[in-house]
């Protein structure tokens, strides 16, 4: 589907200011929005919102497709309710040589389940059933059932991978799982009360957003994390080996632009001829979840579903992969029949075919253009603004890329050259604020939709930087310290380019 004319900023909750170390969904996010209101931006994309285990990644591992990480549930939220007290909240302590603009997780976790257990122990005291909660647990019996047992499990078994539990359970065992449920009913409690409480609060900050006319963009990554609780508990949609539940083959990309061994991502891949046979009923359970809680979803490595690159377990890098076709046009049309419109940006980057870009256009998916793969020297560059089309998400950069200052700082002699002329100056020398050359250039630039990471609003150098897909540690960490960054000037400045360009 196509989109009216908008602009709108990339920033992930865990990037917003909090005294607990990691952004959460309370006062920073409302100001955050409050910020978006005032600069005439009428979208807000995030990152995936799923809780994350190793590394922390929101793609690759999360321990389920459905549910919400409780590390960004807001405890002030929880006091403002009563089930915590404003004067026992202690800030997470500093620490010598600690990063502030740094999500220190190590630290961030224990500090602030302490007080979500607190909250729990003081919510299961309360005198009266919460009607609310039965609610929320019958609304979303579908996944949340598997999620919470799983994540029970999960701790009692020392965080191992679920193919290494006891036999009967990792194999799903009705009675060995009734016994488990009883044995570990606290703890199946207290993981419910948590997407409980997420899920209310983040409906809460959705529903204010769209008051001041602005839509949530979601995202969906397309593989999910061997050990969650959707592998368990759907391990026929995978294809894993059936004697040992191992992934039988690993999904990635070959070599690219990120990385010249290519991307192994360590997740399992879709057994998409079993998945097809029940007309797609996973995938649509997770775009139906998916959208009770934002207003347009980006599919991440959108060109998965035309063929994605498989590598047999056990390989050390992603080259000796292959691509296998994947569902195609099928899989669209049956979200389609099932589902009605698809409010749908398709990440379409990397190596994308003739094929690829037949399935996008077909549904009207906008794809995405990034600036700063635009200057290569090459004008026939598609990412160069001159080729847009109007259907399409036309980034500075993403997530994954640095910012702007720190692309530019890294950007050859004759990249800097072949920018300064095409903004129309002489020389590099003229260009005194590149971040705000390539917001512009994005803004007044034919595509529909244009959205721009805050790092860049900011001017933020590669300090800032979200993720680099090259490494795997110490990524997805980057926050900011203090509401007041987003000051009016920013705001006045933002807003006179969003009516300039009619956005």
């Amino acid at each position: 589907m196509s989109f009216q004319r908008a602009s709108g900023i990339l920033l992930h909750p865990t990037s917003l200011p909090s005294q607990f170390g990691i952004g959460d969904l309370g006062k920073s996010a409302y100001e955050f929005v409050d910020f978006l209101e005032k600069s005439g931006q009428k979208l807000w994309q995030v990152l995936p919102l799923g809780p994350t285990g190793y590394e922390h990644s929101p793609y690759t591992m999360n321990f389920s497709a459905f549910a919400g990480n409780p590390l960004l549930i807001s405890l002030e939220t929880l006091a403002e309710e009563g089930l915590l007290n404003a004067d026992e909240l202690s800030p997470l302590p500093s620490e010598e040589n600690a990063a502030p603009h740094l999500v220190d997780f190590d630290r961030v976790i224990p500090h602030k389940f302490k007080f979500l257990k607190l909250a729990y122990e003081r919510f299961q005291n309360l005198s009266t059933p919460n009607p609310q909660l039965e609610q929320f647990s019958k609304e979303q019996s579908y996944w949340l059932d598997d999620y919470v047992l799983f994540m029970s499990l999960l701790e009692a078994n020392e965080g191992k991978s679920w193919n290494y539990w006891e036999g009967a359970i990792a194999r799903r065992e009705p009675d060995a799982l009734k016994a488990a449920a009883e044995q570990l009913q606290e703890s199946i409690q207290f993981h419910r009360f948590l997407q409980f409480k997420f899920f209310e609060q983040w409906s809460k900050l959705r529903a204010y957003t769209n008051q001041k006319n602005i839509q949530i963009v979601g995202d969906i990554s397309i593989y999910v994390c061997h050990n969650s609780s959707d592998v368990w508990a759907s391990p026929e949609t995978f294809k894993l080996d059936p004697q040992t539940f191992e992934p039988a083959y690993i999904a990635g990309v070959p070599p690219d632009y990120f990385s010249a061994t290519g991307q192994l991502w360590g997740n399992p891949v879709y057994d998409w001829d079993q998945i097809k046979q029940t007309n797609y009923a996973w995938w649509v359970k997770r775009f139906q979840a998916t959208l009770q809680y934002v207003d347009i979803v980006r599919v991440d490595h959108f060109r998965g579903f035309e063929a994605y690159w498989q590598v047999p377990a056990g390989e050390e890098t992603a080259i000796n992969g292959e691509w296998i076709k994947g569902p195609d046009t099928e899989f669209f049309e049956s979200l389609s029949d099932q589902l009605g419109s698809l409010p749908i940006m398709a990440e379409d980057l990397g190596i994308i075919t003739p094929e690829v870009e037949e399935l996008r256009d077909r549904f009207q998916f906008p794809g995405m253009r990034i600036l700063q793969f635009a200057f290569g020297e090459d004008p026939k560059n598609p990412y160069l603004p001159h080729h847009y089309l109007n259907n399409c998400v036309v980034y500075t950069g993403t997530h994954d890329n640095d910012t702007t200052l720190g692309w530019w700082s890294g950007a050859s002699a004759g990249e800097k050259q072949f920018v300064a002329q095409y903004l129309g100056y002489t020389s590099t020398e003229e260009i005194k604020q590149i971040n705000w050359e390539l917001i512009q250039l994005a803004l007044a630039s034919v595509g529909d939709l244009a959205v721009i990471p805050l790092q860049d609003v900011l001017g933020l150098d590669n300090h800032a930087r979200m993720n680099d897909p090259s490494v795997s540690a110490g990524n997805w960490r980057w926050r900011y310290t203090d509401s007041n960054v987003l000051t009016q000037e920013l705001s006045d400045r933002l807003l006179h380019l969003t009516h300039l360009y009619s956005r």
